[in-house]
């Protein structure tokens, strides 16, 4: 993969259109981008991998906000990426998805993520415009997922530094991140997931045998043994069957002779029975003979009552009859009383009722307009009114009319003034925000100008003292030599095994231990100046642009125009929402004029038909009232007098109707008694009697005359009965149901042993059931539990390593071999990497070991005992190694190495420059990140990313 042409617009700190030629910045092999801290340089990087992938590494992917805030609206957010990859050269085109304000009123636009991909050389094809297509051909022509692109393009230098640093807890989740093992992990929880599951299925087997287990003890009345099988099962089940059996036998003879004592109990029972009913027949043959002389008298007075009922019903008709005579005689003389109050002295009363009927229905229109005559009256008297309170409203109206344009003249002059305050209270407000922060920035940038100066000095004071350590090493290195001799040994100088006059050291000899030391202080000194040097930069910076845009304004004018301004631009919403409230009254009011005048000349036209029709109506009615009030009161008298003439003659019709029908029932009543044989009306009442007593006499008749049938008839059935005689009923009973509670409890017995047998083989048929399905889900689980503790790095796992630690140390160990060749070179031979699989103390993880060598002392040690220079180096080894391994054989014709380069030392620098050459050998970019001075001394092609205010910007020196 080798880069060409990179092009951002409004993506991150820039603003505008801003290009980088990687064809001229790669032409040597190297280059250098360097900047102010927050100037952009991490965001070209950003912006390559957006490109490809359509996101950005790290913690600034998950924020998701890549539009420069700062922007113009007509600015486009996109990045363009012109590249070439296995020989095809093609360009990716990306736009995020952003906000845009509206080119037409206010808010928001949401802008849709866009995609395209351009085919320039090496391929011929159409190219592609949705997105899902292109990332589907950067992932076929990378064979790098985006991730795996992070760690061996973009070399994440602080994780490997922290990953060096790290205890093996958290060298795992930084191996994870770097090498992607999640479906590792996720083999690791499926097995834990799937023993979990399977434990709970064998718990709930294991619950379900326990609990039959519990049920069948229950069902046969015992305890529950501690271990229960099939052997206990059986005997359990044979021993409740025997006893279901003798129980059977045992009820069996007692239902017998429960059987007997019932028989003999019934049999009592019988003839105890047959003797009452003779001794009950003779009581009532002699209670028979006590009431026989009334029964004579019962029936007469039954038969009498019988011949009378015919004559009742016809009395009392005749009385209702009587009744309602009295009634019509009553109305007809209220009705006469009726009309002679209405003054009435005629006496033709159907005629006279028919002719005043038809005088009355005369009147009927007039009393109609006489009832209108009235409304129309109140009608004119409203609307003269409503005339009075119009016009008054009407000029009162008028008169606030004319004062609104004044008014309105003078709100829109406050909104004007408002309005201008406001746009120009944001400049105001910057201008005068600035000259308060000037003088404290002048204070920070002289403070820290000292601080700069301070730190340059210290920084060439341990410099200095570092190469005189260093100067007084090599001269007394004789004397360090001596000390590592050994009788017998070689001497690494000239080979001789013999040491006749070996140096002796002098006081005050300096060891590498001071070395180290004053190396460690010059590197503290060098951290000092660069942190002063920044800070004062951009001190210096800020203060310069506070001098620029304040100019020659006075920090108490701006302040006193700022108050000014705020005042107003404050009260411009209070100021508009008069000017409105006083717009929309105004228009309120016009509507309300024009309704006003409309209604009065309705009001006015209405008023005058009115008094016209009133007027002409009036005389009509003066003429038709009569000697009455009006004419309403005229047709309502006429229409009385003429309702109660026809009342009072339907009265009299009705009376003459009621006499005549009563004399024709009192005839009738009379011929229905002789009929009956009674001599008159009175003997027939006196014989009638209501229904209750006439069924009462014949019930006395037939229950007298049914009982000594029945008696007679028990005493033929059972003339071989002596009533004298006495049967032991109660003793008889007495024996069966004492036999009865036998039987029953035998039975109860039977039925008891003959359930508990039929539930225990029915819960043993299920417990055998249970055991057989339990068995091979334990064995199951039984494998299962131990293959998940060996995933897991427990159980038989010896070296106590999970599947993903496995993983994990197997791609540690390729990275350690890798890396370890560079750090070798870089380091002259002194340090290599080991990797160790041995289990940590106190039980942690193996596997995740990395220590390094060293070849001084041929002792290994913490790779966090390395110092700042030497952690650099280890971990930019680290970074290429696993370039290398992920990479897997992929050509990478373009790196980035981020910071770090401040800590090494000139010699160190140089040895690391020398990797970096080899890793530019055969046309490869190296890309290097870093504020380091003396890197851009010794690299020429630089790429400066320059911040300011309105958008970073980019200089290219080559």
């Amino acid at each position: 993969m080798k880069l060409h042409r990179l092009a951002v617009s409004g993506f991150g700190p820039y603003a505008e259109r801003e290009e980088v030629d990687f064809d001229l910045l790669g032409a040597d092999g190297l280059f250098l981008l360097h900047g102010d801290t927050g100037a952009g340089k991490t965001t070209l990087l950003d912006a390559v991998a957006f490109a490809l992938f359509g996101k950005v590494p790290g913690a600034r992917g998950d924020v998701k906000r890549l539009r420069c805030d700062y922007a113009s609206p007509d600015t486009p957010t996109f990045v363009e990426l012109e590249l070439t990859v296995r020989g095809r050269r093609f360009l990716v085109r990306r736009s995020p998805e952003y906000d845009r304000p509206k080119r037409r009123g206010g808010g928001v636009t949401r802008q849709q993520a866009q995609a395209s991909l351009t085919w320039l050389a090496g391929w011929e094809g159409e190219g592609h415009t949705r997105i899902d297509d292109v990332a589907r051909e950067v992932d076929a022509l990378l064979g790098m997922t985006a991730d795996q692109f992070f760690q061996v393009v973009l070399l994440p230098q602080g994780e490997f530094a922290r990953f060096l640093r790290a205890e093996t807890a958290e060298r795992e989740k930084l191996l994870e991140k770097l090498f992607g093992t999640e479906r590792f992990l996720d083999v690791e929880k499926w097995f834990r997931e799937h023993r979990r599951e399977r434990r709970q299925e064998v718990e709930r087997l294991g619950l379900e045998t326990r609990d039959l287990v519990q049920r069948v003890a229950e069902a046969a009345a015992e305890e529950p043994p501690a271990v229960a099988d099939h052997e206990w099962l059986s005997s359990l089940l044979k021993r409740l069957d025997e006893d279901a059996r003798e129980a059977g036998r045992r009820a069996g003879e007692v239902l017998a002779r429960r059987d007997e004592a019932e028989r003999a109990w019934q049999d009592a029972r019988a003839r105890d029975e047959r003797v009452r009913r003779v001794r009950e027949a003779r009581r009532a043959l002699d209670r028979y003979a006590e009431v026989e002389p009334d029964l004579r008298a019962w029936a007469a007075e039954r038969d009498a009552a019988r011949q009378a009922a015919v004559v009742v019903p016809a009395q009392a008709a005749a009385e209702r009859l009587e009744a309602a005579l009295g009634t019509a005689g009553a109305r007809e003389r209220a009705a006469a009383d009726a009309v002679a109050a209405l003054g009435y002295d005629g006496t033709d009363l159907r005629g006279d009722a028919e002719r005043l009927r038809e005088e009355s229905g005369a009147l009927t229109g007039l009393a109609a307009e006489a009832l209108k005559q009235d409304d129309d009256r109140r009608r004119v008297a409203h609307l003269e009114q409503s005339i009075t309170t119009a016009t008054r409203d009407l000029a009162a109206l008028v008169t606030q009319l004319d004062e609104v344009p004044a008014r309105l003249a003078a709100h829109r002059s406050a909104v004007e003034e408002a309005t201008l305050a406001a746009a120009r209270l944001t400049r105001v407000a910057g201008l005068a925000a600035a000259a308060a922060e000037l003088p404290r920035v002048e204070a920070d940038f002289a403070a820290a100008d000292e601080a700069r100066r301070d730190a340059v000095d210290g920084h060439q004071r341990a410099r200095d003292a570092l190469l005189r350590v260093r100067q007084e090493r090599l001269e007394g290195m004789a004397v360090e030599l001596a000390g590592e001799l050994r009788d017998g040994e070689a001497c690494p100088v000239c080979g001789s095994a013999e040491h006749p006059a070996p140096a002796r050291p002098a006081p005050g000899t300096v060891t590498a231990a001071d070395e180290e030391a004053a190396a460690a202080g010059e590197q503290r000194a060098a951290d000092r100046r660069s942190r002063a040097e920044r800070a004062a930069q951009e001190l210096g910076a800020r203060l310069a642009h506070l001098r620029e845009q304040l100019g020659e304004n006075s920090p108490d004018e701006l302040e006193r125009e700022h108050r000014a301004v705020s005042a107003l631009a404050g009260r411009l919403e209070q100021r508009q929402a008069a000017l409105a409230e006083l717009e929309r009254q105004v228009a309120d009011a016009q509507d309300r004029r024009v309704r006003l005048e409309r209604d009065l000349e309705r009001a006015g036209a209405q008023r005058d038909e009115l008094v016209a029709a009133v007027a002409e109506r009036e005389a009509r009615l003066e003429r038709a009232r009569g000697d009455f009030p009006d004419v309403v009161a005229r047709r309502a008298h006429l229409s009385d007098l003429a309702d109660a003439l026809t009342d009072l003659h339907a009265r009299r019709v009705a009376v003459a109707e009621h006499e005549e029908r009563l004399a024709e029932q009192r005839v009738e009543v009379s011929r229905l008694a002789a009929g009956a044989g009674f001599a008159d009306v009175a003997e027939a009442l006196a014989a009638a009697r209501p229904d209750h007593v006439v069924t009462a006499l014949e019930a006395r008749v037939r229950d007298a005359e049914q009982t000594r049938a029945a008696a007679e008839g028990t005493l033929v059935e059972l003339a071989d009965v002596d009533p004298g005689t006495e049967v032991d009923v109660a003793g008889a009973e007495a024996r069966f149901r004492e036999a009865t509670e036998v039987a029953t409890r035998a039975s109860g017995a039977r039925d008891e042993a003959g359930r508990r047998a039929a539930r225990a083989a029915d819960l043993g048929g299920q417990l055998r059931a249970a055991w057989a399905r339990a068995e091979p889900v334990q064995a199951a689980f039984d494998e299962l539990d131990a293959l998940t503790d060996v995933i897991n790095g427990r159980g038989q796992n010896n070296r106590s390593m999970t599947l993903r630690t496995y993983v994990l140390a197997a791609r540690l160990e390729e990275v350690a071999v890798a890396a370890s060749a560079r750090l070798e070179r870089m380091s002259q031979g002194r340090y290599r990497f080991v990797h160790s699989v041995e289990a940590g103390p106190r039980g942690t993880r193996g596997g995740l070991g990395l220590d390094v060598l060293d070849d001084y002392s041929g002792l290994q040690r913490p790779a966090k005992t390395l110092s700042g220079g030497e952690s650099f180096l280890a971990s930019l080894a680290l970074a290429l190694g696993l370039s290398d391994v992920v990479a897997a054989g992929a050509v990478l014709d373009t790196l980035f190495i981020d910071e770090g380069f401040g800590t090494l030392d000139a010699e160190t620098l140089e040895l690391v420059m020398t990797t970096l050459d080899e890793l530019r050998a055969g046309g490869r970019v190296v890309g290097l990140v870093s504020h380091v001075d003396e890197l851009r001394q010794r690299i020429p092609t630089r790429l400066r990313v320059r911040k300011a205010r309105a958008g970073s910007k980019l200089e290219l020196t080559a």
